[in-house]
């Protein structure tokens, strides 16, 4: 194996070892449930995309092919992480904060947890 692609995938999982290790901290070091939001989805998520990218190098230096598999997870991770925090986020906040307590949106309307669309932007 070229020693240029062992720098790189040693340097790949060294990163993916700290943000894993930092995630899985935070996950459970942090109080409450909206700060433990950002461990999993972004320290976490760069943890094994930083192991997926280590397992592409390897497959491309060792073998000599693009592995295409490890892409399509980097990708399905990186889409569904945000979608996820973004769930957990709303049901956090209709479960445990009262509409008044949250600031203005800034748009003229309320918060989509509590309040329904305007007439005008409501689908037939």
């Amino acid at each position: 194996m070229d020693i240029i692609g062992e720098i790189l995938i040693s340097a790949a999982l060294i990163v993916s070892g700290i943000f894993g290790f930092v995630g899985s901290f935070g996950l459970v070091r942090l109080r409450n449930t909206l700060q433990r939001l950002h461990a999993p989805t972004k320290a976490t998520t760069l943890g094994v995309g930083g192991m997926l990218v280590a397992s592409m190098i390897w497959f491309y230096v060792e073998k000599g092919q693009f592995s295409f598999h490890e892409l399509l997870i980097t990708m399905f991770l990186f889409l569904t992480a945000p979608i996820t925090a973004h769930f957990i986020a709303k049901v956090y906040m209709v479960q445990h904060l009262r509409s008044d307590d949250l600031p203005p949106s800034g748009t003229g309307e309320g918060w989509s947890p509590y309040d329904d669309a305007p007439e005008d932007r409501r689908t037939p």
